[in-house]
């Protein structure tokens, strides 16, 4: 980052991109920089070289010597198309509960037409009344945690400019693309004055301030600490023809719902946070230069930068407790982890940074390197519930500090989160539109490293249970019925339909297939359609029958043993007929065992592609004491395993009345559980 004293604006041409970008007067911005005016030019290319001393002689070589040629070293290359870049400059009034920033912002367009109109989201709006869309659709609760009486935040944009001064305020409007509630305004829609060319630039400058409600949602204050998540005005996606399988381009918008989650482009930010003296900052990034403590005013600034990152967030208290380790392994070159520990779990630092190391080590090896240089790991105080269990770019916060004893939860939430640097963060998939893709890949690899570091091993079958309500994976996060459907859904079905596929083809080629997705499409914004034809370009077959059924469709697998029969056969001889049914989705194949009284059992393959089949069993010197379909538990999307077997020593009448009475009462206990 090179900073260049200026008292007015200017454009600086970048070598190596094709845009102009213009950059403004930290001072001109209502920065916290204490009043001091700079510019950032921002790392897209090389500086101009007109702008660099020019070189001395070399001195004379030897008669004996040949002098070697100076080389320049090249600009490291860019990981993302930086399609935006934000200059940020924020305080926060701690007694006020209010954030005070100012930013400019430019954005490229990626696509082939002319745009006139940008889309910002202003999330801190959702909390501004009680007839929002997120509120209207969470009830004013989020996984355990609820809104307080305090828990009214909004955010209000109070000016808008273009790089030339020409106040775009008066074209603020808000628009409702998904439900038309006009209470709702986390969406703005800006009309620009000329249209931006496909490949050009638009640069404006904004005013901005965020009322924070008693800590709610993923954002807030509780006490003295803050969560600055979802906090400044962001730009939508403008998605290319192509982008996620779109045949027109255009933008991606969606308000804040109760379910979603997030959804941006990549880019650079370079931010400056103001807050009182005694405050500690985690934020997004690495500083480039330590914090600036202004004694007058009682405050101190700190400065971040990030680049190939789609958001920024940070976190203040003047308790924590700080903390960092470097850390490196086979494909993680280099690392600080940072560690801002409420003080209650002190004593707990050593098993985040384990959780934290093994992590980043584990996720490296098995999906691709970590590219970034830091990772700071955040534990809210507590009360703060609401700030917990979140990701961010190269930040994520863990459970907050309720329990002194919080089991191995502690370091489920690290590792969570961690692997949400993953398929949120690098891969960056659309969570308003396909959560799964994050929530359920991030699911899976949780698991994988729980069980290869802390010997912990799922109970697949039991999760299975609770589909009781099974639904698309590709249904948009706000239509499904309320929250545990929707995190029944992208959480845990997500994560066995990976199961399964890792069932079908082995743990080895599973990784293959997502590291295969992740070097293919970090950075890229996939969806489903793309990971299936990784699927199929590592397996080298069709998936479309499983993707059809438990992906695009709402299938769970039901195997069950519908009818025992026994035929005339031989003088103390025992002959049967049984039939099995495939009442859902259909994953064979599948095995079924015919157990007799004497100890013997006969497994039979079935294909488990049908509706049902019928089994005809030779004559045998012992009754047919039970039969069950996959008695080894191996279908791993099998949710209704009550139905599995039946026992031959029953009057039929009395079966049937047996099996539907279980059957009604599994579903309505499964029904009464909690994600």
């Amino acid at each position: 980052m090179k900073w260049i004293k200026s008292n007015r604006w200017r454009p600086i041409a970048l070598a190596g991109t094709a845009f102009v970008v213009w950059v403004a007067l930290w001072g001109e911005l209502g920065g916290p920089g204490g009043g001091e005016a700079f510019e950032a030019v921002p790392v897209f290319g090389q500086a101009p070289d007109a702008a660099k001393p020019a070189p001395k002689p070399n001195p004379a070589p030897s008669p004996n010597a040949v002098p070697p040629v100076p080389e320049k070293p090249p600009a490291p290359k860019p990981m993302s198309n930086r399609l935006v870049e934000y200059h940020i400059g924020v305080a926060l009034d701690a007694e006020a509960k209010t954030l005070h920033g100012t930013q400019t912002v430019t954005w490229r367009n990626p696509g082939k037409q002319k745009v006139q109109e940008l889309y910002f989201h202003l999330y801190p709006n959702a909390f501004e009344s009680d007839r929002t869309t997120f509120m209207r659709e969470s009830g004013g609760k989020l996984r355990e945690d609820e809104r307080t009486g305090d828990g009214v935040g909004s955010m209000t944009v109070s000016s808008v400019e273009t790089s030339d001064g020409l106040d775009l305020t008066p074209r603020i409007a808000f628009e409702q693309p998904d439900d038309g509630n006009k209470a709702d305004r986390t969406v703005m829609k800006l009309r620009l004055p000329k249209p931006v060319a496909p490949n050009e630039t638009v640069t404006l400058r904004m005013s901005f301030a965020v009322k924070l409600p008693e800590v709610f949602a993923r954002m807030g204050y509780k006490g003295e600490f803050v969560m600055a998540g979802q906090w400044f005005p962001k730009l939508a996606v403008y998605e290319p023809a192509g982008t996620r399988g779109r045949t027109a381009e255009g933008w991606n918008i969606h308000q804040y719902h109760g379910n979603s989650e997030f959804y941006s482009d990549f880019g650079i930010y370079n931010v400056k946070i103001k807050v009182p003296a005694d405050y500690v900052v985690a934020a997004t990034g690495f500083p480039p230069k330590p914090a600036v403590a202004d004694k007058a005013s009682g405050t101190k600034t700190y400065h971040f930068y990030a680049d190939d990152v789609h958001d920024f967030a940070w976190a203040a208290s003047p308790n924590f407790v700080y903390a960092e380790e470097p850390f490196s392994a086979p494909n993680v070159p280099g690392v600080k982890i940072k560690l801002y520990l409420d003080p209650k779990h002190l004593e707990l630092k050593e098993r985040y940074m384990y959780a934290a190391k093994k992590a980043l080590e584990h996720y490296s090896a098995w999906y691709g390197p970590y590219p970034y240089s830091t990772l700071s790991v955040v534990v809210p105080p507590a009360g703060a519930g609401g700030a917990g269990g979140m990701e961010y770019p190269t930040l994520i916060t863990a459970w907050a500090a309720d329990d002194a004893d919080l089991g191995y939860e502690l370091e489920r939430v690290v590792v969570h989160e961690i692997g949400h640097q993953y398929w949120y963060g690098i891969v960056a998939s659309n969570e308003f539109e396909e959560a799964w893709l994050d929530e359920g890949f991030t699911s899976y690899a949780e698991d994988k490293l729980m069980e290869a570091e802390y010997g912990l091993t799922p109970n697949t079958t039991l999760e299975a249970s609770y589909m009781t309500n099974p639904a698309s994976l590709t249904r948009f996060s706000w239509n499904f019925n309320n929250h545990d459907h929707y995190a029944d859904n992208v959480y845990i079905r997500g994560k066995l339909v990976l199961l399964a596929m890792e069932k079908e083809i082995g743990e080895a080629q599973m990784k293959r297939v997502l590291r295969t997705y992740f070097d293919r499409y970090k950075f890229r914004h996939p969806s489903t359609g793309d990971f299936q034809k990784t699927v199929e370009d590592v397996t080298k077959r069709s998936w479309a029958p499983f993707f059809d059924q438990f992906v695009y469709g709402d299938q769970m697998v039901d195997y069950a043993v519908e009818r025992i029969e026994r035929v005339p056969s031989e003088p103390n001889q025992y002959a049967y007929r049984v039939t099995v049914a495939g009442r859902s989705g259909k994953d064979g194949p599948v095995s079924v065992r015919f157990a007799y009284e004497d100890g013997q059992s006969i497994v039979q393959e079935w294909n488990g592609e049908e509706d049902r089949i019928v089994f005809t069993l030779p004559p045998h010197g012992a009754k047919l004491r039970h039969v069950v379909v996959d008695p080894d538990w191996g279908v791993v999307l099998e949710h209704k395993r009550y139905n599995n077997f039946m026992k031959t020593d029953v009057d039929d009448k009395l079966e049937t009345r047996w099996t539907m009475g279980v059957s009604k009462l599994i579903e309505a206990l499964l029904g009464t559980l909690a994600w």
